[in-house]
């Protein structure tokens, strides 16, 4: 019997405040991260104005894997909510 190597999968980096994920021709920027839930904001590169929304981590985790998201930067200062 021949042995196969295992498929090594590129671990994803964990969500931390103020990351900016590439995600289909959109920013996806993360705020607060809480025990479930993250503050993050969803919109287009040079937007204006762009709300805050509120999700939940594994369901944020799923978006970012299913859409390939690819880390732009991670920003160290204050997050956007206040």
């Amino acid at each position: 019997m021949s042995k196969t190597k295992p498929v090594r999968r590129i671990r994803s980096q964990p969500l931390e405040t103020g990351q900016i994920w590439r995600v289909t021709g959109l920013n996806f920027q993360v705020g607060l991260i809480g025990k479930w839930l993250v503050h993050y904001k969803l919109s287009k590169p040079n937007a204006v104005r762009i709300p805050n929304s509120v999700g939940g981590r594994s369901t944020i985790e799923k978006f970012l894997k299913r859409n390939k998201a690819v880390l732009v930067k991670t920003v160290k200062a204050k997050p956007f909510m206040a």
